[in-house]
């Protein structure tokens, strides 16, 4: 196994004298902190477990004693931890997360879907030397279930590590894997149990690359759709360390330090046990999941002698880097790849009413508007729950029956955000995109982000219905719109993609090599033609084909497209090709990233969270869910709860955008 930490043995390291130092450090009235977290920083573990024996003998004393008295709260935390040797670190952690009235099975998840067969034996050796119990009967007597059984296998420690790949068992296991789920009603959870638990990390890559071509879809999207729970949280761990144990630990640091508040446990456990380890490439997965750097969050997240020591085992800041380290490289290139290859099924969270009547719904509006006062549940509780197309023969047939208008009885009978998100839902899907590119355009400001979202989201049909509806609406052209409030490089993106003239099909092989070849070039060319040359790509061939191209790019210029957007590019133009990007990459992902940021810290941006609830509710707000509660640790029906609180007094704008979002995760 190859090393790559950001902690080594530091050389002509003399035992006596760093004993001596830290001693000095903490003598007398207070202590020397920065002496002491630099040079425990500076050792490698086995050095620092000299360090305790040479005070010992020197001193009569305990060192780790010694540094609880002296240091305290999450500094002391860190740097006691950082004495422990690996084996006692995470028997300690394993016991802390068993031990009070919850268990922590999000530790357990990590500590036992990340470790090697050693790591593991040696850990269960040390628990029962430091608290004279058996870990296995404490894990089996604090769980339940699937979940319960996996850790009972993984800790076992029995993984096969030979390297040696059956090719004949590689298309049994993928066939078994999508027999025991997909394949049937129910799943057959002891199959997954057996395969993920038991065979080696090349032969389940293997495996997973098999049932994709099987099933269509990712092992990831199989495990959401069919597991849950803490036994789902572990199977996709387990999935995600086969892949890559480096960006299964850059993943679990973001969600350690994003959003409010920092889940230090976590962050410290991870920079403790992968610093001599994997440490670099952990950054470098981080760089390249992430917009920033692993050491620029934990100096933004942290602060005082807890950030210092945090920084000292980072070791270093990537955002200026440039080229990928072999292994995120390799990541970049496979994630690519599993996105060509991943077909996802697009699913709804609202769907046509079974037993409509537009004449009973029109007469029921009606009934609710009418008189002193508004029955808006009444309201919500219609139009939310009716297909767009099924409001549109409601608005007809409100027309036929009463002889009035009910937009403008909607408008009104209702105010502020549950009208524009109850009226946007009445509005057809073109002439709602319409109205959000005039929103977006019109005023002092423009909203660049809406008009970015919108134009690269949206299909060449949907496109050229929206210019339609816009020319119809506001007698202008949408393009003309676009040129009169914006300006450069950004107005052509736009007015390309405006054109509803990008490519369709499958990838070209043989072009997505040339089109990654001339980007890689691009790269070094002067900015002007780097931005013309990206967008004459990036605006025009297919996002199939694009998937492959950024696939390509990666092995042409050991970097990733995204990072190079990022840092060659400024702006708005920068923004507009990286949601093409991530588009291309995961659309329900991007949109999982917009309305997180349209509701995350002070204030809501309103117009963003009804412009997304609104135009995907009937399109892929189901994955848009599932990949928010991934990415954030939190449903998104949670998080429109919590934060549309704030001046939302009546509580039917978020009760409209509960029902829109269909359900808790």
């Amino acid at each position: 196994m190859v090393f790559r930490g950001t902690i080594t043995d530091a050389s002509n390291c003399n035992p006596g004298a760093d004993a001596e130092a830290l001693y000095n450090a903490m003598k007398g009235m207070g202590s020397d902190k920065e002496a002491i977290l630099d040079l425990i920083t500076s050792r490698s573990n086995a050095q620092r477990q000299e360090i305790i024996a040479a005070y010992k003998c020197n001193f009569g004393k305990d060192l780790i004693e010694n540094l609880k008295y002296e240091l305290t709260g999450k500094f002391e935390r860190l740097i006691v931890s950082l004495m422990r040797t690996p084996p006692y670190h995470d028997a300690k952690e394993i016991k802390d997360a068993l031990k009070g009235a919850g268990t922590n099975e999000r530790s357990l998840i990590e500590i036992l879907a990340s470790r090697n067969n050693k790591q593991i034996h040696d850990m269960v050796e040390a628990y029962k030397d430091a608290y004279g119990r058996n870990m296995e009967e404490d894990v089996i007597g604090d769980t339940s279930g699937h979940f319960k059984k996996m850790l009972v296998v993984l800790l076992q420690g029995t993984r096969d590590e030979s390297g040696v790949v059956n090719a004949d068992l590689v298309e049994q296991d993928a066939q078994d894997l999508y027999a025991a789920g997909e394949q049937q009603w129910g799943t057959d959870e002891a199959k997954f149990i057996m395969i993920l638990g038991n065979r080696s990390v090349t032969h389940l890559r293997m495996v997973f690359d098999a049932y994709e071509k099987i099933a269509e879809k990712s092992i990831e999207q199989s495990i959401k759709s069919e597991l849950s729970g803490d036994f789902e949280r572990l199977m996709l761990a387990v999935v995600q360390c086969i892949r890559s144990v480096p960006m299964f630990f850059a993943k679990r640091l973001y969600k350690s330090m994003k959003g409010l508040g920092t889940d230090d446990n976590t962050l410290i456990r991870i920079m403790i046990c992968r610093a001599e380890i994997d440490m670099l490439d952990i950054r470098e997965c981080f760089r390249l999941g992430y917009e920033k750097s692993l050491y620029n969050m934990i100096k933004d997240d942290t602060s005082g002698d807890y950030k210092r020591t945090l920084l000292n085992l980072c070791g270093g800041d990537d955002d200026l880097a440039g080229e990928f380290f072999p292994e995120a490289a390799q990541i970049a290139y496979k994630m690519w790849e599993i996105s060509s290859m991943t077909k996802v099924k697009l699913r709804p969270t609202v769907v046509p009413s079974t037993n409509f009547d537009p004449a009973a719904d029109a007469q029921a509006l009606r009934k609710a508007m009418k008189g002193f006062g508004t029955d808006e549940d009444a309201i919500i509780d219609i139009i939310a729950h009716r297909s767009n197309s099924q409001r549109q023969e409601i608005r007809q047939t409100f027309k036929s029956l009463l002889g009035r208008d009910l937009m403008k009885d909607l408008k009104s009978e209702l105010s502020k955000n549950l009208e524009r998100l109850i009226i946007g839902l009445m509005l057809t899907p073109t002439e709602f995109d319409a109205k959000m590119m005039r929103k977006a355009i019109e005023g002092a400001g423009t909203d660049e982000h809406a008009l970015i979202e919108i134009l690269v989201t949206r299909s060449n049909e949907e496109i050229q219905a929206m210019n339609a509806a816009y020319q119809e609406a506001y007698k202008q052209s949408l393009e003309a719109a676009i040129q009169s409030d914006t300006s450069g490089h950004f107005c052509r993106i736009l007015v390309s993609l405006v054109q509803g003239a990008r490519e369709d099909g499958p990838a070209d092989f043989e072009r997505a090599n040339t089109d990654a070849q001339e980007l890689a070039d691009a790269c070094n060319a002067d900015s002007d033609d780097r931005v013309m040359k990206f967008m004459s790509i990036l605006c025009n061939r297919s996002f199939a084909h694009l998937r492959k191209v950024f696939q390509e790019f990666v092995r042409f210029s050991n970097k990733d497209i995204e990072q190079i957007i990022k840092k060659e590019m400024s702006g708005d133009v920068k923004n507009a090709f990286y949601a093409i990007v991530r588009s291309v990459k995961n659309q329900p992902s991007y949109f999982a990233d917009r309305l997180y940021k349209a509701m995350k810290g002070l204030g809501t941006d309103d117009r963003a969270l009804i412009r997304i609830m609104v135009s995907r509710s009937e399109i892929d707000l189901f994955n848009i869910r599932k990949e928010f509660k991934e990415t954030q640790d939190t449903s998104l029906h949670e998080f429109i709860k919590v934060e549309t609180m704030i001046g939302d007094t009546s509580g039917d704008y978020r009760k409209t955008l509960l029902v829109l979002c269909g359900g808790e995760d």
